[in-house]
């Protein structure tokens, strides 16, 4: 399954991009466990970031940020088979499983949970 990884990435950072980098570095540690039961993890950030960077992107937040980040996931979305929801406040993610729930698509919550994935 494409499994995407939702949980905070700006959320509670200020904007700081060391912050930013180390829950992006949150946001990608269940992938590992996640490829080897078979599934391809996503993380929004992944293509949002560099579709942002090469429309030009300088400020985390202004209209071009909007534009891209969010929806990027609800994009996403629309190819992914599962989410993975990890602990943190996040608009973002909330949305997320918001709109995986109303497309019937599973959300989980801890990573043993996720089919094929090995406690």
């Amino acid at each position: 399954m494409l499994i995407l990884i939702a949980g905070p990435y700006r959320s509670g950072t200020g904007d700081d991009p060391a912050r930013m980098a180390a829950n992006l570095k949150v946001l990608e540690a269940p992938s590992h466990a996640l490829f080897k039961a078979g599934h391809v993890p996503m993380i929004g950030e992944w293509v949002a970031l560099p579709v942002w960077n090469a429309a030009g992107g300088k400020h985390v937040g202004d209209d071009l940020y909007e534009a891209i980040f969010h929806p990027v996931a609800h994009r996403l979305l629309a190819m992914c088979e599962g989410v993975l929801r990890l602990p943190g406040a996040s608009k973002g993610a909330d949305n997320d499983v918001k709109i995986a729930n109303e497309r019937g698509i599973p959300v989980w919550y801890d990573l043993n949970d996720v089919p094929g994935v090995a406690a």
